[in-house]
């Protein structure tokens, strides 16, 4: 028994030569909905940024995303796409790593802190707390597709994805995902910011590292359900790419733990900063 594949077409809407798909827009959507949220931070003084500023950061994240997704996805992930520089830069087909999206978006953090004068924590905070959404349209994208789904199973909510060659039931791995990714991590980091405010023991880096132990481990249980990369297999011991990154982003949360537990607690909201020049 399985539920049936719903076969949403990826396209929404195509105008000539120029087509628009759920996958891109669901990057768009995540973008508006966490700048969203940043508003709300300048709003309630956690993010020392005027609007312009936060327009700035948010071009920064963006290009950083992009840049570091298709950095690592062709490094790690496939490297046979470097024997074309033209596979190697063509994101429209396809193939980008969350870890590496992450290294670029914490690249325009250190940026935004040196031209604002801002703690670099503090970014990164709002990045954590507020990429959380985004990270549900995306595996709500990745549904949409086809791609990126589960290993077999017989579980009675398995699908039967049309990219499958095997045509299998599978779990639908991109669903686990948006929920533990994005709506228990969301509920998770918000939690917990509120929780450290209310208490007296927040300081800056305490979202930072909710969202990586936090990420790590939801995404690193959720991998035994996904079907590892052809090009890659699983790695030695049976872990997959995916756990392995995890593995690392977890380590460097409870690293940073240490050091943000050692730092003052504050409770005051920070003052909007002024450009470098």
């Amino acid at each position: 028994m399985t539920l049936p594949y719903p076969h949403i077409p990826p396209e929404l809407i195509r105008i000539g030569p120029v087509a628009v798909r759920w996958y891109g827009l669901m990057y768009v959507l995540g973008f508006i909905v966490g700048g969203r949220l940043a508003r709300r931070r300048i709003r309630e003084g956690t993010l020392p940024l005027d609007e312009a500023g936060l327009d700035n950061f948010i071009t920064a994240l963006f290009v950083g995303m992009l840049l570091g997704a298709r950095l690592v996805y062709v490094t790690v992930y496939d490297r046979s796409l470097l024997d074309s520089p033209l596979s190697a830069i063509a994101v429209w087909r396809g193939g980008l790593s969350f870890h590496g999206a992450a290294l670029g978006m914490t690249a325009a953090c250190l940026w935004a802190a040196r031209h604002y004068r801002i703690p670099a924590l503090t970014l990164t905070d709002t990045l954590g707390l507020c990429a959380t959404p985004g990270l549900a349209l995306g595996r709500i994208g990745n549904f949409i597709n086809a791609e990126l789904w589960g290993r077999p199973t017989d579980l009675p909510w398995a699908m039967v994805f049309p990219t499958d060659a095997a045509q299998l039931p599978r779990h639908p791995s991109q669903l686990y995902e948006m929920l533990g990714e994005g709506v228990l991590l969301g509920l998770l980091c918000w939690g917990v910011e509120r929780k450290a405010r209310r208490d007296g023991w927040w300081r800056p880096g305490v979202g930072s590292v909710c969202f990586l132990v936090g990420y790590g481990v939801i995404r690193f249980l959720i991998e035994f359900t996904r079907q590892p990369d052809a090009q890659l297999g699983f790695l030695p011991g049976g872990w997959t790419m995916g756990q392995l990154l995890c593995a690392i982003m977890i380590a460097a949360g409870l690293v940073m733990a240490w050091f943000v537990a050692r730092s003052p607690a504050r409770s005051t909201p920070l003052v909007a900063p002024t450009p470098a020049t």
